[in-house]
């Protein structure tokens, strides 16, 4: 006999079965939806369970990038949340679209690299090592630990109070 050529799309046009390229793609959507709406679902789950005091709190995520709503009630529950929503896995950015009920300096942002220690953190923003303590307290209830940070995580580092 030999080998023959069909049609790709036309058996679920004929026959009700299977689904044509414009079905895939509209189901693919949809899925992707579905699963941007449960990312963000329990973004909005993860902040609210450490205890965050954020009103009207709102999480969208898009492909990798994630978009933050609400008003915090100072600058450090701010900057808490941003960090639980872009320190999770499959986020690479954050849109930060939070107001404050209060105002305040911001933080400092540090990336965790391979090799370091809140000790060496702190030596280099405050130049004391023993300064640690300060930047594990900014980072709680995220952080349990004082040494168990990652390379790619990213720290808050408050002003020291005069």
């Amino acid at each position: 006999m030999g080998l023959f050529s069909f049609i790709k799309n036309a058996g679920a046009k004929v026959f009700g079965i299977g689904k044509t390229t414009e079905e895939e793609a509209t189901e693919n959507a949809a899925k992707a939806v579905e699963l941007a709406e449960l990312k963000a679902s329990k973004l909005k789950h993860a902040v609210q369970a450490l205890g965050f005091s954020v009103s009207d709190l709102n999480i969208t995520v898009e492909g990798d990038s994630a978009a933050v709503y609400g008003e915090a009630e100072n600058q450090a529950t701010r900057e808490k949340t941003i960090l639980v929503v872009g320190n999770t896995e499959g986020i690479a950015t954050v849109d930060d679209r939070m107001t404050t009920a209060v105002q305040e300096p911001e933080a400092q942002f540090h990336t965790v690299v391979s090799g370091d220690s809140l000790s060496k953190i702190a030596k280099k923003f405050y130049g004391n090592a023993m300064k640690y303590p300060v930047i594990f307290e900014a980072n709680k209830p995220m952080l349990t630990h004082p040494d168990k940070i990652y390379p790619g995580q990213v720290l808050r580092i408050p002003e020291l109070d005069a």
